[in-house]
């Protein structure tokens, strides 16, 4: 709850700053514009760490007895992926490649893309210009390779932990909200996955995801 409230607690107070300033008078045109572009970002803010959190509380719930597992294509759904984060790529200036071949595993399909798109947003949001994220389907695997800023190997286990940043003022200024990894941990876990960790600082980071061979 502390986290929770810290994390709303500032775009909140962006919004009653600025909409004060604008409704007391005290704004120029130009001032008037800018203020509404910072309380429409910090909306958008407010609403991507409600939906963050809103969807870890439904993970939270969540056991086999209500999760659908079906036959589902992984490299179908990475290649979806890739094709809905090419704005943001292209936003940050990354390439993001699929590679691998057609991957059956039983899964719950909506789990599986909420999964692979955390993992390329965040190796897109932490990356580096003209940087690439690969996406590769292998032996019942997923790996999500990026050649961007990596993370030091004292914070390599804490990247899943709810709130948890390495770089807050790069993450807040890229829209992070510091819960994707942890909805991707809770959705490894939830799929009898098993999840493993490479990086290097200045080098990139590597995330694979093991499924049981069916």
């Amino acid at each position: 709850t502390a986290n929770v409230s810290h994390e709303l607690k500032t775009p909140l107070t962006s919004i009653s700053g600025y909409s004060e300033l604008i409704e007391n008078g005290m704004a120029s045109d130009a001032d008037t514009r800018k203020f509404a572009g910072e309380i429409h970002r910090s909306s958008d803010r407010l609403l991507t760490l409600i939906n963050d959190i809103l969807r870890l509380s439904e993970l939270d719930s969540s056991n086999n007895n209500n999760t659908t597992f079906e036959p589902v294509n992984l490299y179908e759904i990475a290649l979806t992926c890739q094709m809905m984060l090419e704005p943001t790529a292209d936003k940050h200036e990354v390439t993001i490649v699929v590679n691998g071949d057609n991957t059956i595993i039983n899964a719950d399909k909506t789990m599986i893309e909420e999964l692979i798109y955390n993992l390329c947003d965040n190796a897109i949001r932490y990356n580096r210009k003209n940087g690439h994220v690969w996406i590769t389907v292998k032996d019942n695997a997923l790996i999500v390779s990026d050649d961007g800023i990596g993370i030091s190997a004292e914070h390599q286990s804490r990247i899943f932990e709810r709130f948890f940043r390495v770089d807050k003022s790069r993450s807040k200024k890229t829209g992070g909200t510091g819960l994707g990894l942890a909805i991707v941990k809770h959705i490894v876990e939830l799929h009898g996955a098993t999840l493993d960790i490479a990086s290097e600082e200045g080098e990139g980071t590597t995330i694979k995801i093991q499924f049981a061979i069916q």
